[in-house]
């Protein structure tokens, strides 16, 4: 037996069909009764008044040849009803209007209403439907109604479906008893109305473009109906998605985006500008001009192919600068916004310390993040492993590792009584699978005695060329003509103990540019070192170490 207690309009208890098609749902179809009066209670009267800026009064949309000419058009349609909600409406004291969200005052969501939409209950008049614009009760301010249609109805249909017209015709009072019903809308949005009702009865629709879509999905918002949205919504991810799309979906007012309904929506948006725009170097130019939300998708992705997190940083801090010049606003952005999209855990040492340092921050905020990366760096991996699924359980993926270009590295550095630093790079089974046959990998840089290094894990031949085998290498970025020399060691840990075991010592005078290391660190073949019961791999994981020294 079904739950009595359910809630018809929640999306989340509302029976969804995993082999949903825009031709099968499980709904019942009601499209015969659309209005039939055999089979309807009520009249419904719907006044159309004329949009400001269109002065024949049809709707736009069927004007919107793309996604662009159907934003352009809504912004400007939402621009002049902020206007028109500026006039004074005390001029028309007699004048009886129960809009949307007076219908329950305690239930109603205002942030919902962003078109002018009305409703009225009205005693059945003598059967002149006749829109009278010259009629005293309607000479003040108020749009001027150019055309009336009248439509058979069944309230249980339209209350089963929708929140607005259940409360509509159950709120108690003797309006809610009569047989018709009056609503006011604007002429643009006529077509998406109609398409609308007649979705609440046959469940599907007879459009199929975007921009119409998009007018469908808002009117069902408007007027509650989680059903349509999500049936809009589902159309609208099965259309071709471009960055012009993409954006427009992310930017839909607040309203329908927490609508779960859409959230699948919103989704893909992420998701395709996310893969379209993971190589932001690449694309820098065209990424720049993005707005806010589009940037959010994009930084918030794990697949981001970059350098470093620090190149991250550096990409925010030039975006922001770009579209914020004033540094209020900046900070705001970045510490409400941006600032989450970083994760600073995994930036370099040298890089926190000039997040401390950024006047673009707030320094509460950005001493909080970079304490906290710190904390992380830390943790021992199995413990940071932890902290990064429950993050992955959750929007937040500050403790997430993306697939750097340069690999992280937990470095130690000592002063006395040797200049010397300890570095610890851990691979993956997998990374090291994809360096197959000839493939390397650089870790992030790192520095000793004031000059940046870094080590880079290769697979090659060996020195007979007769098989190809993992070699570790260690190399001193450039820098003008200084010279280092420098003892160093390549250690890694090793079943059964798990402890790390020396594979390699050298020393070697260091000057920009040049690298030193063993192409055979293990001495054993590509195959053997890759094998399920190889030595070296715990968990999964690969676990190198470098110590560096300075000779005097």
């Amino acid at each position: 037996m079904k739950d009595q207690n359910l809630d018809l309009f929640d999306p989340r208890t509302a029976v969804m069909d995993p082999e949903f098609s825009p031709t099968r749902t499980r709904e019942p179809d009601f499209a015969f009764a659309f209005n039939d009066s055999n089979f309807s209670d009520r009249v419904l009267r719907i006044e159309i008044v004329g949009d400001s800026l269109d002065g024949d009064g049809t709707s736009d949309s069927h004007g919107c040849h793309s996604l662009a000419d159907w934003a352009r058009n809504r912004k400007r349609r939402r621009e002049d009803f902020k206007k028109e909600n500026a006039l004074d409406i005390t001029a028309c004291p007699e004048e009886q209007i129960i809009s949307c969200n007076q219908i329950d005052s305690e239930d109603a969501d205002n942030e919902n209403q962003d078109e002018s939409v009305v409703a009225m209950i009205e005693e059945p008049n003598s059967g002149d439907e006749a829109a009278n614009s010259d009629d005293s009760t309607w000479n003040c301010d108020s749009p001027r109604v150019i055309k009336v249609k009248t439509l058979h109805i069944s309230s249980p249909i339209l209350a089963a479906k929708s929140p607005f017209f259940y409360k509509l015709f159950s709120n108690g009072m003797r309006e809610s008893e009569q047989r018709q019903v009056t609503l006011r809308i604007n002429a643009s949005e006529e077509a998406a109305l109609m398409e609308l009702l007649n979705f609440m009865y046959s469940n599907t629709l007879t459009t199929s473009t975007a921009p119409a879509l998009l007018d469908v999905l808002m009117a069902a918002d408007k007027f509650e109906v989680a059903s349509c949205m999500r049936y809009c919504s589902r159309l609208l991810r099965n259309l071709p998605m471009t960055p012009e799309s993409a954006l427009l979906y992310l930017e839909l007012p607040s309203s329908v985006l927490m609508a779960e309904a859409v959230q699948p929506l919103t989704d893909t948006a992420k998701q395709f500008l996310a893969a379209r725009y993971k190589d932001i170097t690449k694309f820098q130019d065209e990424v720049m001009k993005l707005p806010l939300t589009g940037i959010e998708a994009i930084l918030s992705s794990d697949d981001l192919q970059v350098a470093s997190e620090d190149a991250v940083y550096d990409f925010v801090l030039k975006w922001t600068r770009a579209h914020f010049p004033q540094i209020d606003e900046r900070r705001d952005i970045l510490s409400s916004r941006l600032g989450h999209c970083i994760r600073f855990p995994f930036m370099s040492c040298r890089k926190l310390r000039k997040v401390l340092t950024c006047n673009d921050f707030e320094h509460e905020f950005s001493s909080k993040l970079v304490l906290e990366a710190l904390f992380f760096k830390a943790e021992a991996p199995h413990r940071q492993r932890t902290q990064a699924a429950e993050e992955s359980a959750s929007s937040s993926r500050r403790f997430v590792e993306r697939a750097y270009k340069y690999r992280p590295v937990k470095v130690v550095e000592f002063e006395l009584p040797r200049q010397q630093c300890i570095v610890y790079l851990d691979l993956k089974r997998d990374e090291c699978a994809n360096l197959f046959p000839s493939g390397r990998v650089y870790s992030q840089a790192f520095h000793l005695g004031g000059q940046g290094f870094f080590l880079s894990a290769h697979c090659n031949m060996d020195q007979q060329s007769s098989f190809h085998c993992f070699g570790l290498f260690l190399g001193m970025q450039e820098k003008g003509s200084v010279s280092f020399a420098v003892d160093y060691e390549f250690a890694a840990r090793t079943k059964p103990a798990e402890e790390y075991v020396s594979k390699y010592k050298g020393n070697y005078t260091f000057t920009g540019g040049k690298a030193v290391g063993y192409r055979n660190l293990f001495a054993i073949p590509w195959t053997s070192f890759m094998a399920e019961d190889s030595l070296y791999f715990i968990n999964g994981v690969l676990h190198l170490r470098a110590e560096l020294t300075i000779r005097h």
